[in-house]
């Protein structure tokens, strides 16, 4: 073989084997088999009964665990009976700890989503249909809800305290919509960093709107983070919003023109309007980055097939370069877009212009 097909199977068999570690932490995170294993070492038969699953399953998926360095063994010279393991603290953050930014684990929840849909998937291909979001199942929407969550806890009140005319909005008691709201932790997050400010949050998935409400109460802040199952063109345009925001979700709309018009129309001329989204590359470019290798991977598997399970649908996909999405804005009515000046990782941030 050449040096390129070298180089191919090697790659291949890398993500052949990272695909068989994601399924495997999507079994320990399901099955909550990393709780016990963060408070102290515990053998096969420790964690079976435990998490109540069969020990000689325990031991298999430990064994796994240890050999891919996800988890510490004590001693691998004992028998495997008697075989302890654990969980350390720093690895509990990516596997464990929801409320910590690095936490990784619920995204293999969306992955195997997806890889359940592959028969789905490859009949839209060949007829041109979609696979709605519905079809995906709560893998799905729980998945992108917790996967998205850490750092919209840690990091969205901050990113929003570095645009000064939103921060002064919002600490003085400014009413937000915020569409595509999703389990509503975007609306939580920032009702929390501003005790002032008032949230209608927007979503078309009801068991996300359901979620979304129970999260609020649990927060504290439902007395003035309210979610509505309904599309933002059929809330009430008549009282002006002092902030609307869409995040990570116009990419996935099958005709978003519609909703950024009723964005426009909900922010009046006055009020701000703020969309986060995919920061893919501007252009076109192969080879490419992890962030766009990442993203073309969730849009043939999830967001495109999303998007065309829709009539008339424009079939944006995950990678919305910002040419697009400002094509998209101007089409709704917005004179200008301003990218801003936000580290956001995997997001950038646009500002749009009544």
């Amino acid at each position: 073989m050449g040096e390129q097909a070298d180089a191919l199977l090697e790659r291949l068999v890398g993500s052949l084997i990272g695909t068989a570690e994601l399924m495997n932490v999507y079994l320990g995170e399901r099955l909550d088999l990393y709780a016990p294993l963060a408070e102290g070492w515990l053998t096969s038969s420790d964690l079976a009964a435990r998490a109540g699953i069969v020990e000689r399953y325990a031991r298999e998926w430990l064994e796994e665990q240890a050999v891919a360095a996800f988890i510490e063994v004590d001693d691998q010279s004992v028998a495997a009976a008697d075989r302890r393991y654990r969980l350390s603290a720093e690895h509990a953050q990516v596997l464990l700890d929801r409320d910590a930014p690095t936490y990784l684990a619920a995204y293999g929840r969306m992955m195997v989503a997806a890889a359940q849909q592959l028969p789905a998937l490859m009949q839209a291909y060949r007829d041109g249909g979609g696979v709605g979001w519905a079809q995906y199942g709560p893998d799905m929407s729980e998945g992108q809800e917790f996967g998205n969550r850490p750092t919209f806890i840690n990091a969205l009140a901050e990113w929003f305290g570095t645009i000064p005319d939103v921060h002064e909005r919002l600490s003085s008691g400014a009413r937000m919509a915020d569409v595509g709201s999703g389990g509503g932790w975007t609306s939580i997050s920032l009702a929390k960093a501003y005790p002032k400010l008032s949230v209608d949050g927007f979503d078309l998935d009801d068991a996300a709107v359901e979620r979304a409400r129970r999260n609020a109460e649990a927060e504290g802040v439902a007395d003035r983070v309210r979610f509505h199952a309904m599309s933002p063109a059929d809330a009430d345009h008549d009282g002006h919003y002092d902030l609307v925001t869409a995040f990570e979700c116009i990419h996935d709309m099958p005709q978003p023109v519609p909703v950024l018009r009723s964005m426009r129309e909900m922010a009046g001329p006055d009020g701000a309007v703020i969309v986060m989204d995919e920061n893919v590359q501007p252009e076109f470019v192969a080879p490419g980055d992890e962030i766009e290798r990442l993203m073309y991977g969730f849009s043939t598997l999830v967001c495109l097939p999303d998007g065309m399970s829709h009539e008339g649908s424009v079939g944006t996909g995950t990678v919305m370069r910002p040419s697009v999405f400002e094509g998209y804005a101007r089409e709704a009515g917005f004179s200008g877009v301003e990218i801003l000046p936000i580290e956001g990782g995997f997001w950038r941030f646009y500002r749009l212009s009544a």
